[in-house]
């Protein structure tokens, strides 16, 4: 073999070479978009629940409070805020949601991460391994950021707000920084530098409507309900669907004493979700203030055949058993909402008032 055809041979070999590895490439970025897109698709309202085990239960708990909690006199609308347990007050919203996941899918597009990030973790982006972050070169502000986000997982929500505030001073521009900070300052009731936190995410991105529930849920909690009435309106202009701001918006509209738009709210969350025992008891506090009892028994009797354990409906259909004269119903009512929460005061007040009549 000459000088010409050995030279053709090895130009021959690199092109084949070059051309595979273009192929294979092309064929990783590929399947990485693919990944990306399938990911950011099947992230549901319930993946973005993610927040304490618990935390939901104990929203919806609270966000009964202030529905009749202490009308116990015949023909009285709904009272004041009173929990059906020690008659403390906590979240006055149904529930929120924390951040959706679906903007942390693409966390391998930013500079200096450098790979598909499911080889950290291919199930939750929110729990990936920091040394191993630190190994493949991730940004530093990421590496706060997730830093923060093991903090508040763990419950030390003021290392985590130092994490989050690092992440923010090393790129200002990271929205999820802002989004997880403001979380945690409302996580230690500090709504105030929350609704700063969730006003600079929104200045960022004014097209999630997740950012005007969070804020919304903010400014209601500090009990400014009109600019919390026009958060959630705005998340839902964004998402007419978003049951949880429809949820929290028919709080606040209850709390203003809209009782028409508080229905309007509830009837929409019902044929979103049917099988929501706060949203029914909401919507029969709202009839029941309207002085509408039987369509207030029929919404708090739906509520406790989706809760049998649902105390503060127990109470207040006796409430509207009482109303209507009914004074066995509303006994066995008020009694059996005690055996669910002996310490419910309204309820003892208005058991003594049946057996009075």
């Amino acid at each position: 073999m000459n000088r010409r055809e050995s030279t053709l041979l090895i130009i021959l070999i690199a092109a084949i070479a070059v051309t595979t590895v273009c192929v294979v490439i092309f064929g990783v970025i590929h399947s990485n978009k693919k990944t990306e897109a399938s990911q950011e698709e099947t992230v549901t309202e319930e993946t973005a629940l993610e927040e304490d085990s618990h935390s939901k239960e104990e929203n919806e708990k609270a966000a009964s409070e202030g529905e009749l909690s202490n009308s116990v006199s015949a023909g009285t609308g709904a009272g004041s805020s009173q929990s059906s347990g020690s008659g403390s007050t906590e979240t006055n919203v149904s529930y929120q949601v924390s951040r959706p996941l679906s903007s942390l899918s693409g966390l391998n597009r930013f500079s200096g991460l450098g790979v598909n990030i499911s080889e950290i973790d291919p199930i939750n982006y929110q729990n990936p391994d920091i040394n191993v972050l630190k190994q493949m070169g991730a940004d530093p502000y990421l590496i706060s950021y997730f830093s923060g986000e093991q903090f508040y997982r763990s419950g030390d929500y003021d290392k985590a707000i130092s994490e989050y505030t690092i992440s923010i001073s090393r790129n200002s521009g990271f929205i999820e920084a802002y989004i997880s900070r403001g979380k945690t300052y409302s996580k230690k009731r500090d709504h105030l530098r929350a609704i700063d936190d969730y006003s600079r995410a929104i200045r960022l991105d004014g097209n999630r409507a997740e950012l005007y529930n969070y804020r919304g849920f903010a400014r209601s909690e500090r009990g400014e309900m009109g600019p919390a009435i026009e958060d959630f309106s705005r998340a839902i202009s964004l998402n007419r669907n978003y049951i949880d701001a429809l949820v929290n918006r028919s709080h606040a509209y209850y709390q203003t004493g809209d009782d028409a738009r508080t229905i309007a709210d509830c009837d929409h969350v019902i044929s979103l979700e049917p099988s929501n025992p706060v949203i029914f008891n909401r919507r029969g506090s709202a009839w029941y203030r309207r002085e509408d009892d039987d369509k207030a028994i029929k919404d708090f009797s739906e509520a406790i055949r989706l809760n049998p354990n649902y105390a503060m409906a127990w109470y207040n259909r006796g409430n509207a058993w009482y109303n209507k004269g009914d004074m066995d119903r509303a006994l066995a009512d008020i009694n059996r909402c005690l055996t669910l929460n002996p310490s419910y005061s309204a309820a003892t007040a208005l058991r003594e008032k049946i057996r009075q009549r």
